[in-house]
């Protein structure tokens, strides 16, 4: 049981935590802090939160375990602001979708309280952001990667993940920079393509034109390119290395498959496509398909 919880960005991630421990009798308090006072405003009718908080420094006071669920390149001062006021037990942790540069930020700010910081990342989520979009059975059998550093408390460590299991969700555990190269090629990729899609077709003079006439597999494409912008700015630019070497890589095979298109080259242009849609087939047989939807 969590006495008192800080959620520091109740928004589609933040609030569906809270939702998911309350359901579950977890948490007797829930603290929110946020920039957007309407939408705190909202969580608290909503009773998403039971008390919302004017400054990070005043949410996290007296709390036993505090969420940071804000944009990464927000963290470092969020870090900064709260290390001073956490309690010395009081345990630490974050959603954000890259990890290397979390590390960075808490190794630079949290001092002494580094050890009880447990660096997450729930692999959930939505286009839709906000509290309106949270709901309690968000991470339900959903993966939750978790990513201590040496020096991580194994009781801190062990109190996150009991969190994260009582919400339904899968724990695993790996190293900061091998989830950012991973992450780099399965999600954040797909998003900048996503935007990158979207932003050309909307900058064509007939682009109204376009629009009307895309179907459903333009749609399921380019559906995350309605994802919040400030996040996957932020998610860009602080895993920029490992992302930009998978745009390069991306890149190249768009180049060979323009240059089979260009050269009317059927048979090599069917045998790249065989192979992309075994490997669909094969991944959906092998790790989707049992995944609640």
């Amino acid at each position: 049981m969590i006495r008192r919880l800080a959620i520091l960005g109740v928004g589609l991630i933040g609030g569906s935590l809270a939702l998911a421990l309350k359901r579950t009798a977890l948490v007797e308090t829930v603290v929110g802090y946020g920039r957007g006072r309407d939408n705190l405003e909202l969580a608290l009718r909503q009773g998403v939160i039971d008390a919302l908080a004017d400054t990070p420094e005043t949410a996290v006071a007296g709390a036993e375990l505090a969420v940071l669920a804000v944009p990464v390149g927000s963290m470092p001062w969020l870090m900064q602001r709260i290390a001073p006021v956490l309690a010395p037990d009081a345990v630490l942790t974050d959603v954000g979708s890259t990890k290397q540069d979390v590390v960075a930020a808490a190794e630079a700010h949290l001092g002494p309280r580094l050890a009880r910081f447990v660096p997450g990342h729930p692999i959930a989520g939505a286009e839709a952001s906000g509290v309106a979009a949270a709901h309690a059975d968000l991470f339900r059998g959903k993966e939750v990667i978790l990513t201590p550093l040496p020096h991580t408390d194994p009781l801190a460590l062990e109190r996150v993940q009991a969190m994260w299991q009582g919400c339904g969700a899968q724990v695993l555990r790996m190293p900061p920079a091998l989830h950012d190269r991973i992450f780099a090629a399965v999600s954040h990729l797909p998003h900048l393509a996503a935007f990158a899609l979207m932003d050309e077709l909307a900058g064509r003079d007939e682009a109204e034109l376009y629009f009307r006439h895309a179907g459903s597999g333009f749609r399921d494409f380019t559906r995350i390119a309605g994802s919040h912008p400030e996040m996957w700015r932020d998610i860009a630019l602080a895993n920029r290395a490992a992302l930009v070497a998978e745009l390069d890589a991306y890149i190249a095979r768009l180049r060979v498959m323009r240059e089979l298109v260009a050269a009317g080259d059927g048979e090599a242009l069917m045998q790249l496509l065989t192979r992309a849609s075994r490997a669909r087939r094969l991944w959906t047989q092998h790790w989707v398909q049992d995944r609640p939807k």
